[in-house]
């Protein structure tokens, strides 16, 4: 397996995906701010120009809950074999990939929704309040003590994780937000984070 990543983008969650499941991979970073994921080579890999992309085989795999839930299938303690509790873990990773990563693309990435760059402004000034909103949403609705699942990581946790870690650059303070805090500091003791870190794949 290759996995495309960059740096503190939500690619690194499947990075810590396939440390947990102790599974061998390899790696291609992309520098965004040299435009690699725009590239003519990158454009054979995802035309979508986005991270994770994960080749398997000769098979590539794009977005992120997808390639987490393939991750899963090779190790099948990454996520419940209770449907109810999968689909609660299931649920977290849609509501990241539908609210709260737009909730953060819209600091830097406005020019996906409008043309005018004082609409970008604006957008980029709504995100402290948007992810201030999502992070009292996990806060309230997601976490229990200290994962998602009660004490069992999941592939949600890895993604989730990923999304928390943004929420300071956006301008969020965590002070109100215990079960957060302890989420992060479950999961930076956790020896997968300590590997990802170590290769320098994350901040």
């Amino acid at each position: 397996m290759k996995l495309y990543y960059a740096t503190g983008t939500i690619s690194i969650a499947v990075a810590i995906a396939l440390e947990e499941a102790g599974l061998a991979y390899d790696t291609h970073q992309l520098d965004f701010a040299a435009g690699d994921q725009q590239s003519p080579d990158y454009a054979k890999v995802n035309p979508k120009g986005r991270v994770p992309a994960l080749e398997v085989d000769g098979t590539i795999l794009t977005e992120t809950g997808a390639i987490l839930d393939y991750v899963a299938a090779q190790a099948p303690t990454l996520l419940p074999a209770n449907p109810i509790d999968a689909a609660k873990a299931r649920s977290v990773m849609y509501y990241l990939a539908s609210t709260m990563h737009v909730n953060h693309a819209h600091k830097m990435r406005g020019h996906r929704w409008a043309d005018q760059e004082s609409s970008w402004k604006d957008m980029t000034a709504k995100v402290p309040e948007t992810m201030t909103a999502s992070a009292q949403f996990v806060e309230d609705e997601c976490l229990t003590d200290p994962f998602i699942l009660d004490d069992r990581f999941t592939i949600a946790d890895a993604y989730l994780f990923m999304v928390c870690s943004w929420l300071p650059g956006d301008g969020v303070d965590l002070a109100p937000f215990p079960k957060i805090r302890a989420f992060m500091e479950a999961m930076g003791a956790r020896d997968s984070v300590k590997t990802i870190r170590a290769k320098g794949m994350m901040r």
